[in-house]
């Protein structure tokens, strides 16, 4: 029997796989995936990075794979929320945002997020109060959920006032360490 080039090739890498501890084998001598496959990565974490980085489809695509790995919690709910924010889809990154907060009402970033969007969709009056509950579940802790509510509330006195429009850049946070700045065009 001939072997051709390509199952050659596949026959070796299968071997090499087995050989390597690529793939074990379990207690009834089935072979698995080996503990250090892709389960092992924190999406929430990588997603992290990647949007930090500016990449945000492939930040989303991690912050999704974190979502089927832990299910949709209030973390991968705010992260998905806010890579549907830095791809501009407003209307996407609200639902996932509104949805986070739904899941706990006591989540800082997720209400400040929201705000954030709300901002960026016009709605001041809204985001007014949105960043008024983030800064109260925050207890007042954050410096960039203060500077959020400052800014909206400037532009809730003073809807005309381009100067102030023209030198807003709301903050994006999340759980942990690290903030992300979302310049603002209003």
């Amino acid at each position: 029997m001939k072997v051709g080039p390509y199952l050659a090739g596949l026959i070796v890498l299968t071997l090499a796989a087995c050989d390597t501890g690529g793939l074990g084998r379990s207690s009834d001598g089935v072979f698995a995936p080996g503990p250090s496959g892709p389960s092992d990565v924190d999406g929430l974490l990588v997603g992290h990075r990647l949007l930090a980085a500016g990449e945000y489809e492939l930040a989303l695509k991690a912050y999704n794979r974190a979502a089927f790995q832990q299910g949709l919690n209030v973390d991968t709910l705010s992260a998905i929320g806010s890579a549907n924010l830095s791809l501009g889809r407003l209307g996407q990154a609200e639902r996932w945002m509104r949805r986070a907060v739904e899941e706990d009402p006591t989540f800082p970033p997720a209400w400040n997020n929201l705000g954030v969007i709300l901002m960026e969709r016009g709605d001041v009056a809204e985001a007014s109060e949105v960043f008024r509950r983030a800064f109260a579940a925050d207890d007042g802790n954050s410096d960039e959920i203060r500077e959020n509510l400052r800014l909206a509330l400037a532009n809730l006195e003073n809807p005309g006032n381009s100067e102030i429009q023209q030198n807003q850049n709301f903050n994006l946070i999340r759980r942990g360490a690290g903030d992300f700045v979302l310049m603002s065009d209003l």
